[in-house]
């Protein structure tokens, strides 16, 4: 029997939302020397929304779809400090797009001593993104611009360029377990998220939220992606699939096992999961609110936490970053091979060797 679907069914299906969060605020105003001119090509928006909206001829729901959030407002950025070039130096709309060589030349020329170097190559590929999204040609020669990138690079401000992190010791993760609240659920799920994204050598970002009205629990890791097993050698490890991230939308796992002491990421869980309970579809680290109840928690609650802490204590200014290079090194110190270090760490290539 043809369990097939009917014809008029496989076409023009209903899309979600270009957006996979919704924008519940209007964008703030542009700020003084960067703002374009008015044009109904480019309406005045969120920054992650530019790539859509400022057109050149129709949306491209799919392709648009295809960065992610923060990715778009980076690139977003990019195309507004463009387009004010532009207007600056009186460069036509015709002219703007497809861009030129050396139209892309002089834009970059001229943020350089402004900008570092990475924002001028976020800006390059927002262009570029742009120029995809809507069908034009992108006609720059590669290695005219490896070069030209380099060389803005090397002229960047030293202002604009950041320190190295600092590392997160265990020491200072014990020392934070010393300072929390015992008897407090937020602390409970602060400290669990700060072991477990320790150990699993994780990304802060995917284990927390943005922001507490846009937990998805189709992009973010809730309780039913942690499950227990046991690794070749027999022992307990617990595995956490992380369903959705930058290098992979389609989700990728990691793992940490049981260790002594008061940093043991797998206790920290479990005494955050007693003191905070909730459905198994519920974010990881949700925490009771006392007066709004439960609520996903959120990455600036747990940088606020740190902050708060090492500002206290005199401590170096950890950032949430400092647990993925600090998780990288333990295990590197601990004779844990580098090609299973990157593996652990899901790194992509050999950047985490800056911190050796």
């Amino acid at each position: 029997m043809d369990t097939s679907p009917e014809p008029c069914c496989r076409f023009d299906a209903p899309l979600p939302s270009y957006c996979s969060q919704a924008s519940y605020a209007p964008p703030w105003p542009y700020r003084p020397g960067l703002t374009p001119c008015p044009s109904s090509l480019r309406p005045h928006c969120l920054a992650r929304e530019r790539l859509r909206l400022w057109t050149l001829s129709h949306n491209h729901t799919i392709m648009g779809a295809s960065w992610a959030e923060k990715t778009k407002e980076a690139y977003g950025a990019g195309l507004l400090t463009y387009h004010v070039f532009c207007d600056t130096h009186n460069i036509l709309e015709h002219q703007q797009a497809p861009i030129r060589a050396n139209t892309l030349l002089t834009f970059l020329s001229s943020c350089t001593g402004s900008y570092s170097g990475s924002a001028l190559v976020n800006f390059t590929a927002g262009l570029r993104a742009w120029h995809l999204l809507h069908g034009l040609p992108w006609q720059i020669n590669l290695e005219e611009l490896r070069a030209i990138l380099e060389g803005v690079s090397h002229l960047a401000p030293t202002s604009s360029k950041r320190p190295l992190h600092e590392p997160f010791r265990i020491d200072m993760l014990e020392l934070m377990h010393s300072l929390l609240d015992p008897e407090s659920p937020k602390d409970a799920a602060i400290f669990a998220c700060l072991t477990v994204v320790f150990y699993c050598v994780g990304c802060l970002g995917e284990f927390t939220v943005q922001s507490i009205k846009h937990f998805d629990p189709k992009k973010h890791i809730t309780r039913t992606h942690v499950s227990h097993h046991h690794d070749l050698n027999g022992l307990p490890v617990t595995k956490f699939c992380i369903p959705w991230t930058k290098a992979s939308p389609t989700g990728e796992d990691t793992q940490c096992a049981l260790l002594e002491g008061v940093t043991n990421p797998i206790g920290a869980l479990e005494r955050h999961f007693r003191m905070n309970p909730a459905s198994p579809d519920a974010h990881l680290f949700t925490w009771k609110h006392p007066t709004s109840g439960l609520r996903p928690l959120s990455r600036s609650e747990v940088i606020k936490c740190i902050t708060s802490l090492t500002a206290m204590h005199n401590l170096p200014n950890l950032k949430g970053h400092s647990l993925r290079i600090r998780g990288t090194l333990h295990y590197l110190l601990h004779g844990t091979p580098f090609d299973v270090v990157k593996t652990i760490g899901r790194w992509a290539g050999d950047s985490f060797t800056i911190y050796l």
